[in-house]
């Protein structure tokens, strides 16, 4: 019997050609250096092949915050306790975070989401799980039913975006331990071992480093995920924001919804997205690059380049509100600056 995930993998078709085509020609004609804006130029062409419009429109913009707790923290691997998790999860409420305060100057509103916080709190808790996923160093994250639950829920939020008018999503997080369950993805996914790719999280210090490799290496062994499987990597290493930000990532490609994404951590879950629907890629538009030490080759594997280098970690879609701001300004420099033409000047040519 086919599931939300099975339906939606299946709907999620390639971007429009033509439209990537017209608006190759639009930056061609532009009267400035051929490529001179980089990756920012990519981008425009992107959103033109996902829109089906060589000029796009993303003036309506939702970010969702995945918000839920790690039963790992109790291996040491983090500076501060769970009980962080629900503290700024109910900041976002109130709009005092760092996504919620970005996210106001580029006009883009913000959506937490208990996906599986320890304690109930104001956060719509609609799409929660369960109080809290399994120490994976002991024992799997979650049950499989449960990851395939969290999963469906992400898809089910990019739909209703989708319904209400956004033209423009992002996915962000909140939960304390999740760089280490995100690592024991990637260790699986990319066959990396702990060591290679571990980093220190919000601020660990060497000792705490060496727990986090330890607890890592740990749940892997014991629960043993099938790498070629991303609902038993979510359910054995994972956690619930990860599942959930997977499922809205296809969930978004299948409304043609453009996404961005955030940090690491979302880079990990649109990498498991990426496996179980390659095409979900085309519609992912990635924001920075984190300094956590795996970020490199996650998004080599997703295929994809950072455009702000700038040392940011703090996660919650803060990298996505710094990237919209940039491409508001490409977005007019296309559609409002004079082209060849236009100033009597011969076009630049591609040289060899």
């Amino acid at each position: 019997m086919e599931n939300i995930l099975d339906n939606t993998v299946k709907s999620i078709e390639m971007p429009d050609r033509k439209a990537e085509q017209k608006a190759r020609e639009r930056w061609s004609c532009i009267a400035k250096p051929l490529h001179s804006m980089g990756l920012l130029e990519e981008m425009i062409v992107q959103l033109a092949g996902i829109t089906g419009d060589a000029f796009p429109v993303i003036k309506k913009r939702a970010l969702a915050v995945f918000c839920a707790d790690n039963g790992v923290v109790r291996e040491g691997v983090t500076q501060t306790g769970s009980e962080v998790t629900a503290i700024v999860a109910r900041n976002f409420l109130k709009g005092k975070t760092t996504s919620c305060i970005m996210s106001r100057c580029v006009g883009m509103d913000v959506y937490p989401f208990d996906f599986g916080m320890n304690v109930d709190t104001e956060v719509p808790r609609l799409y929660k799980i369960a109080k809290g996923t399994g120490n994976i160093a002991e024992k799997p994250a979650m049950t499989r039913q449960q990851a395939l639950q969290a999963v469906e829920n992400g898809i089910r939020i990019a739909q209703r975006f989708s319904q209400e008018g956004y033209q423009i999503a992002a996915a962000g997080e909140m939960g304390i331990g999740n760089t280490t369950t995100s690592t024991a993805m990637a260790c699986v996914l990319l066959g990396k071992r702990p060591e290679e790719i571990t980093g220190r999280g919000a601020g660990l210090s060497s000792e705490g480093l060496a727990r986090k490799i330890r607890a890592i290496g740990k749940a892997i062994d014991i629960n043993r995920p099938d790498a070629s499987d991303p609902l038993d990597v979510l359910g054995k290493v994972g956690g619930f924001d990860l599942a959930g930000m997977t499922g809205f990532y296809l969930g978004c490609a299948a409304c043609r919804l453009p996404v961005i994404l955030d940090g690491y951590i979302s880079c990990v879950a649109a990498l498991a997205a990426s496996i179980l629907c390659p095409a979900a890629k085309e519609y992912m538009l990635v924001s920075h690059g984190s300094s956590e030490p795996g970020t490199g080759a996650v998004l080599e594997a997703l295929g994809k380049k950072s455009p702000i280098q700038a040392g940011m970690f703090v996660g919650e879609g803060t990298g996505a509100a710094a990237l919209l701001a940039l491409l508001d300004m490409t977005l007019d420099v296309y559609r409002e600056m004079s082209t060849f033409s236009e100033i009597s000047m011969e076009n630049y040519t591609e040289q060899s």
